[in-house]
């Protein structure tokens, strides 16, 4: 890494935390970055502490949370598909957290608590990828393969959503199309507390495997022939991605075009070696949704509109320019 790019990850930190700050500072209440920082050292009014360390902090950290989950789940689908439109949405893994999570809150929500939401998601997203590596495989799977299936699977659940909303028998789907479009709005702590493990645990077990997701960009045969046990490495990459993108959506919502966004941008800054990648990629994607919420919840006060009608404005036209640069490849 030259003397530049080793620089980049702590002023995206910086930034980050700067973003925070005035996250925490902005909203029908103002409060200054200066009170703010008071309130969290446990100096500022009451009225204060209890807008900032109630409401807008839990937000502010489920966003950094999520946003660094699903780039970095998007990063890791990138490497193993060695496809620059890959990503969690793209491939099916988020339609499967959305249809578990809106079948749960259509035909569950009368027998299980809304506790159970997360779990709904996060099964569904590990399901959808395990049909997606089960119809991908034909003597192991080829990237090219796992990229088509999982167009096919994405449009699947989401048709199965898309169904499942038009007969809903409360006939309420504000609140699913809501959880859908992606946002963080009313997150507390105890959604932070269910995040943070996952987030924690998972990107550094990624970033081990930066050795074999490096090979695999050579080709399979190269991998295999340099000592890569390629479909189990494959598989393992898969279901960390997996783990990564589905307890953010079980979270905030399917918040789309993150996983898409952050790795470009990362690969853009410092290269294609996944090392550096992936903590680049989830540092852009914290702080890609930490900005998408503080222009919802600010833009068009009183409303508060979700994160991911902002991402998805930025994505799809990129997902377009995507499909159109690599059209003849």
């Amino acid at each position: 890494m030259n003397r530049g790019n080793r620089w980049i990850p702590y002023g995206l930190l910086f930034g980050c935390l700067l973003a925070a700050l005035l996250s925490a500072s902005l909203g029908e209440t103002f409060i200054s970055p200066v009170r703010v920082f008071g309130s969290l050292m446990g100096a500022g009014p009451e009225a204060e502490a209890m807008i900032v360390e109630k409401l807008r902090f839990p937000r502010i950290v489920t966003s950094l949370l999520a946003g660094a989950s699903l780039a970095a789940a998007g990063a890791i689908l990138q490497g193993v598909a060695r496809n620059p439109m890959a990503s969690p949405d793209i491939l099916g893994v988020t339609g499967g957290a959305s249809a578990a999570a809106v079948a749960f809150m259509t035909y569950g929500l009368g027998v299980f608590s809304i506790r159970w939401l997360p779990v709904a998601a996060m099964a569904g997203a590990a399901g959808a990828a395990l049909l997606l590596y089960a119809f991908a495989w034909k003597k192991g799977v080829t990237p090219l393969r796992l990229v088509l299936v999982g167009v096919g699977m994405s449009s699947l659940m989401s048709a199965a959503t898309t169904m499942m909303i038009v007969f809903n028998p409360r006939n309420d789907a504000g609140q699913a199309y809501t959880w859908l479009t992606g946002s963080v709005y009313g997150a507390n702590w105890e959604q932070v507390l269910l995040l943070l493990p996952w987030t924690a645990v998972l990107l550094p077990a990624a970033l081990l495997m930066k050795r074999h997701v490096n090979i695999s960009q050579l080709g399979d045969e190269v991998a295999t022939s340099s000592g890569s046990r390629v479909q189990r490495v494959r598989f393992l990459q898969i279901m960390l991605s997996v783990a990564l993108a589905g307890s953010a959506v079980a979270v905030a919502g399917a918040i789309g075009f993150v996983g898409l966004l952050a790795p470009h941008m990362a690969r853009k800054l410092v290269g294609a070696d996944f090392g550096r990648l992936l903590p680049v990629s989830a540092l852009l994607g914290a702080w890609i949704v930490l900005l998408a919420d503080l222009a919802g919840r600010t833009l068009f006060l009183p409303l508060d509109v979700p994160a991911g009608v902002f991402t998805a404005a930025i994505g799809a036209p990129f997902f377009i320019y995507l499909l159109y640069a690599n059209r003849n490849q």
